[in-house]
């Protein structure tokens, strides 16, 4: 389903949105059909939009049993983009909370990678790459270092 988003900006606005309404329509709405995804979560990578929406519905069913609402803040983004093709990269923030009463649970920041291309005047995630830095060390990855 494409829903007619014009800048790139609204791509990330529809992310938020669409997170912290735990609506994986929503969310996949901005995702193009043959997106590739390397992801820190779970599955090394994801090959197509029903790959990714089985990882989007798992995700957002973890949380709905928790009973936890997330929100999504994006700093350090930048954005690049022509006609047809954009790119963005950018810090990204997810804050778990009780919703009920407002009660911070966790947070993570992540960075985030974008590649976008425009399909009937709608931009469409084609790619995107999130990761952690690893502490050589321990072999563990580094959630908050923002």
């Amino acid at each position: 389903m494409t829903i007619g988003i014009s800048t790139v900006q609204d791509v990330l606005e529809n992310y938020k949105s669409a997170v912290y309404e735990q609506d994986a329509e929503k969310f996949l709405s901005t995702y193009a059909a043959d997106v590739h995804i390397y992801d820190c979560w779970g599955k090394w990578e994801c090959r197509g939009i029903s790959s990714w929406r089985q990882n989007v519905i798992e995700w957002f069913n973890g949380l709905s049993e928790e009973r936890d609402v997330l929100k999504v803040d994006f700093d350090d983004l930048t954005i690049e983009e022509n006609t047809n093709v954009a790119f963005a990269h950018c810090a990204v923030t997810f804050v778990a909370y009780r919703e009920q009463p407002e009660e911070k649970l966790r947070e993570m920041t992540n960075r985030f990678t974008l590649g976008l291309r425009k399909v009937n005047e709608s931009w469409l995630i084609t790619h995107e790459h999130s990761s952690l830095p690893i502490d050589m060390k321990t072999g563990k990855g580094m959630f908050n270092l923002k």
